[in-house]
């Protein structure tokens, strides 16, 4: 059995159904104190293999320069334990369905390196300050598909429900401003593969030194982003631009695509939920990028409580400028080799599709770290309650920002035993945190810029 900490089946109804739960001054008082200034329990585990959260990575380490891909501040770190399909049962209870599926898919090459926990989550002083200061005001509209009395803060830093916290997830600092090169791969059964190349920009209005809840409600966006195709040649110049909205309601999700051939930006109201990922070969929807984006409406959710658990975290090996795509790529799964696996707490959030809706997914289940609110594991269920997919997000700590966030984001297709890595970096440019954008750059006239330069 997994040692989680269970709601009743009686709250968990209640819970699954409020979203106009607020928490009391009294509970948010303890933002800081018992718990860490996001709502995570600050103290360590029973047996210590979980340590206490002390502000998470606070500088970086000597030598370190933005623009550089992030060196490794436990590069001196043993594996402490290695679990393959000679040892899996004796560690089933720190691992989701999901993952255990996947060592027995793969069992001759998948395999975990475990080693010690780090907990390394920080953020500025500012965006604690605001989850503190938003803490006992921000609510969800009528259904959950929407949020007010909220910015820059976590809204929901002791979650009363699935809602919240996948808002939390939705809403977590990722610093102000990025833009990211890189590129995907989706390697066939035997291993081939090529290399998607994307350019991408992204405006976090919510995250913004200034912004206010007032404000944001009135502008009702949430981010903008933009992203473009760079490689290979035949899909070149192709783009998507995504005004992402706070009130789902009152204004869904804004998209638009500029294709090559036709030379023209058309509105794409099919950018959501589950139409496929761009380029992404069928192998993941548009609502699994960054593990799950866009509006929560066709789910009933439910908050099961809080797990131990095995999560791909501090990933600085994955992430180097030293290894090769060459080095990563493998038949069925990316070389286990360059992936540090830590035990964390996580809060678990089931999504159940309600009735007279439609999705390949049935249901998913989100593995949410504790310390960033970052969905680190993603078990993926079609409409017969098999798993049919599972995602996995390798974290890092981004000194400059500073903020955890995925270097990488692997969706397994359990069925075609194939998967879609998303966030390549290795071989290109770092995330540039500092960039200077405007509203002007996420306009339907600059993504037709974005797709002919």
């Amino acid at each position: 059995m997994k040692k989680l900490t269970l709601i009743s089946s009686a709250m968990a109804l209640v819970l699954s159904c409020s979203v106009a739960a607020k928490i009391t001054p009294e509970q948010a008082a303890r933002l800081g104190n018992d718990l860490t200034p996001l709502g995570a329990e600050k103290a360590g585990n029973a047996d210590g293999s979980i340590p206490a959260w002390n502000g998470g990575i606070t500088a970086a380490p000597a030598g370190y320069t933005p623009g550089m891909h992030h060196p490794n501040p436990f590069a001196d770190d043993k594996i402490i334990l290695t679990i393959d399909k000679s040892n899996l049962d004796q560690h089933k209870n720190l691992l989701s369905p999901g993952q255990i599926k996947l060592f027995e898919i793969y069992p001759d090459t998948y395999k975990m390196n475990i080693y010690q926990t780090r907990r390394t989550a920080s953020y500025p002083q500012y965006v604690y300050d605001a989850t503190k200061n938003i803490a006992t005001k921000a609510e969800l509209i009528e259904g959950g598909n929407g949020i007010i009395n909220a910015a820059i803060g976590i809204p929901f830093p002791i979650p009363a429900n699935g809602l919240e916290a996948v808002w939390n997830h939705l809403l977590r600092y990722r610093g102000v401003a990025a833009s990211r090169n890189g590129g995907q791969a989706a390697p066939t059964a035997a291993g081939a593969y090529t290399i998607i190349g994307f350019d991408e920009q992204i405006m976090f209005k919510y995250s913004e030194p200034t912004a206010t809840a007032e404000a944001l409600t009135a502008e009702n966006i949430l981010f903008r982003f933009k992203q473009g195709v760079t490689s290979p040649a035949r899909l070149a110049g192709t783009a998507l631009l995504v005004h992402e909205t706070m009130d789902q309601v009152k204004t869904p999700r804004q998209a638009w695509t500029y294709n090559t051939g036709q030379r023209r930006v058309r509105r794409a109201p099919n950018v959501a939920y589950d139409a496929p990922g761009t380029a992404s070969d069928g192998l993941r929807t548009t609502d699994d990028f960054d593990m799950f984006n866009g509006s929560p409406d066709r789910y009933n959710w439910t908050l099961k409580g809080k797990q131990e658990m095995y999560i791909a975290y501090n990933d600085y090996k994955l992430h180097s400028n030293e290894v090769k795509y060459a080095d990563l790529l493998m038949p069925g799964h990316i070389n286990p080799e360059y992936i540090r696996w830590e035990k964390h707490r996580v809060w678990v959030v089931e999504a159940v599709l309600k009735e007279n809706t439609r999705h390949v997914y049935g249901k998913r289940v989100f593995y949410i770290d504790e310390d960033s609110w970052q969905i680190h594991v993603a078990d993926l269920y079609d409409n017969r309650n098999e798993l049919y997919r599972v995602a996995v997000a390798h974290g890092l700590n981004y000194y400059e920002v500073p903020t955890h966030w995925s270097t990488l984001e692997v969706y397994h297709d359990l069925n075609s035993r194939r998967y879609i890595a998303l966030g390549l970096d290795n071989e290109d440019k770092m995330y540039n945190f500092s960039v200077n954008l405007t509203d002007a750059d996420f306009t339907p006239a600059a993504l037709r810029r974005e797709g002919t330069r």
